[in-house]
């Protein structure tokens, strides 16, 4: 009986500690990106999408942007297309962007809102290009410094927030693919998921952006998770780029991010989606799980 009092006792004292979270957060808005191998596993996306009906259901207004590269990979090569990357970026010619189109708004989007929806939560799916304005990606080199034509990419510089507004003051979760409408011709361009969503965080003045991925976080050395740095501020981004602690497709990540702080997004988090609750865990508890950003 001792040990059953001890456990319950435990409990309330998880929730005593998320109180001034939920104090100081209700009424704001989290940008919340989903993508990287936890979009793969339906009990990881399930646990999540119920994390966000609790959240929502807390005061918070979470906004997601999802990711789909594994999906729309798996598709164009179903299709008998190649997937082909420069710099993280995917060429994108007419055919290949159907497909994104086609895997993103009929297969993932409408998943993830009827995932939110199992739980009680309310949803809208938002074609990302009835909210993004977009340009051309021009001038992209690959890593001998050529040219590379990237055909329908674009990157996000405008918006149309008029569906996620309307979302948001329904208490209605929106939920956005990385899709712009490119400004001039209305084509649909394929636009790098992390880069939507620090965007989107900052014309949003999100008071969080949380990038829920298939890393633990920012680490010193990248094969070594012992060496998590589980908080760095904006001004310590460069050095860490020059150094080579941050490389990759972790770059363009962290220089949007810094942006988007700039833009006047509260704080950055990066977490690892793989792990359970881990996005109430870095939310609405002390040590947090992963690595935030703050200016």
């Amino acid at each position: 009986m001792a040990t059953s009092f001890q456990n319950q006792i435990e409990k309330a004292a998880v929730l005593v500690e998320a109180l001034p979270y939920f104090q100081e957060f209700r009424g704001k808005t989290f940008l919340i990106k989903v993508g990287g191998s936890a979009m793969d596993d339906p009990d990881l996306v399930r646990r999540l999408l119920r994390d966000i009906v609790f959240m929502e259901l807390a005061g918070i207004n979470p906004v997601i942007v999802h990711g789909g590269g594994k999906a729309i990979s798996a598709a164009m090569k179903a299709s008998g297309l190649e997937a082909t990357f420069v710099g993280g970026q995917r060429v994108t010619t007419d055919e290949a962007m159907e497909i994104v189109e086609r895997t993103l708004s009929g297969n993932i989007n409408p998943g993830l809102v009827e995932g939110i929806e199992s739980y009680g939560g309310r949803a809208l799916g938002v074609p990302g290009n009835e909210a993004f304005i977009g340009e051309r990606l021009t001038g992209w080199s690959d890593e001998e410094n050529r040219e590379v034509k990237l055909g329908r990419v674009g990157r996000v510089v405008g918006f149309d927030l008029s569906k996620i507004h309307a979302a948001l003051s329904s208490e209605t979760v929106p939920v956005v693919s990385p899709v712009a409408s490119e400004r001039e011709t209305k084509l649909a361009l394929n636009v790098n998921a992390d880069l939507a969503a620090s965007a989107l965080a900052a014309e949003l003045k999100a008071a969080k952006l949380v990038y829920l991925s298939d890393v633990l976080g920012l680490m010193g050395d990248p094969s070594d998770e012992s060496t998590l740095i589980p908080s760095l501020q904006s001004s310590e981004v460069e050095g860490l780029i020059e150094d080579g602690t941050i490389g990759g497709g972790m770059i363009p990540k962290v220089r949007s991010s810094v942006e988007a702080l700039e833009a006047g997004v509260g704080k950055v988090h990066m977490i690892d989606g793989r792990i359970s609750h881990s996005l109430l865990l870095e939310i609405f508890t002390q040590e947090g799980i992963g690595t935030e950003i703050v200016q």
